[in-house]
């Protein structure tokens, strides 16, 4: 279950938790058009608190917004001060965020027509998103009998609420047939993205992660792009089978919530040791250091506050 906190931004006010509620007429509810961010803020080794690339979250927001053709009534700079102001309001060290854009009510049908559009910041404490035991034995995955969506049938770079029924579907089997986690292919067959999070494998400590082209741009998958490229490997970002998972050293999650989480079975078939792998024991004690600001090369990525 949420964890409560004392209050939501709530279209420019701090409301509290039990009240920052909407019509059930509300467009977005009826047709899925809006869309949302997860970001994460962790507390830091000297005390103070930080927000990992809340800047990029939120031009990612806006991104979003503008190819469903919703324009946000907040810059980025607004989103993030109301970001920090939450945070600090709710007395928050580490948490996670949930910006929230979508269309209110109004007129019904397809068309939303000139309804107001509401933005939402809410933020709570959240721990690891598939058990801090998976961090290092792995997670059980199953390749989903539901595809990722084609690039032109719905917006796929954008991180819209509507595309995420594909995701609830795809868990929802993972999870009744014994599985932690899924991973979709796309319409052509090969590897796409897990319901949430993006996918890596290792092969011979060459890093591959399936092209950016067909799956949503994964801040937490650029970060460990550039984290691992600058540690030494060979980073490849090409089309990937299901079959070269299966016989990959290492495979392993990226994301905001699930940060990075080995795989130690798919469809069955154990990968490696069947627990966390040295290339992803390494970037993950590497990612953690940076978002706990304890490595200062990756400063520009922590926006910091105090409670």
């Amino acid at each position: 279950m949420v964890q409560k906190s004392e209050t939501i931004w709530f279209d420019g006010k701090q409301v509290p938790w039990d009240e920052a509620n909407v019509h059930v007429l509300t467009h977005t509810l009826h047709y899925g058009a809006g869309v949302f961010e997860g970001i994460r803020a962790y507390e830091c080794a000297d005390g103070s608190s930080e927000v990992f690339r809340l800047e990029e979250h939120m031009i990612r927001l806006v991104n979003s917004a503008k190819i469903l053709g919703i324009k946000v009534p907040y810059t980025v700079a607004e989103l993030c001060a109301a970001a920090t102001e939450t945070l600090k309001r709710n007395k928050l060290a580490g948490a996670y965020l949930r910006p929230l854009v979508f269309i209110g009510d109004g007129v019904m049908g397809v068309h939303p027509g000139n309804n107001p559009i509401r933005t939402v910041i809410a933020t709570w404490p959240w721990g690891a998103y598939l058990g801090d035991e998976a961090l290092e034995k792995g997670i059980k995955i199953k390749t989903s009998t539901f595809a990722r969506h084609h690039v032109n049938v719905m917006m796929t770079k954008a991180k819209a609420c509507g595309n995420y029924v594909n995701s609830v579907l795809a868990k929802t089997e993972a999870v009744a047939d014994g599985y932690h986690e899924a991973v979709l292919l796309d319409t052509t067959g090969h590897v796409s993205e897990g319901s949430g999070e993006n996918i890596f494998m290792v092969v011979n400590d060459v890093i591959y992660t399936p092209h950016s082209d067909g799956v949503l741009g994964g801040l937490t998958r650029d970060s460990i792009i550039t984290l691992a490229t600058d540690l030494g490997y060979e980073v490849r970002e090409e089309p990937i089978t299901r079959d070269m998972l299966y016989i990959a050293d290492e495979v392993f999650f990226t994301g905001t919530a699930a940060e990075l989480t080995p795989v130690s079975s798919i469809d069955r078939r154990e990968i490696g040791e069947g627990k966390a792998g040295p290339v992803a024991k390494l970037l993950q004690t590497e990612y953690f250091k940076i978002v706990k600001g304890e490595n200062s090369d990756y400063e520009h990525w922590l926006h910091r506050y105090t409670i």
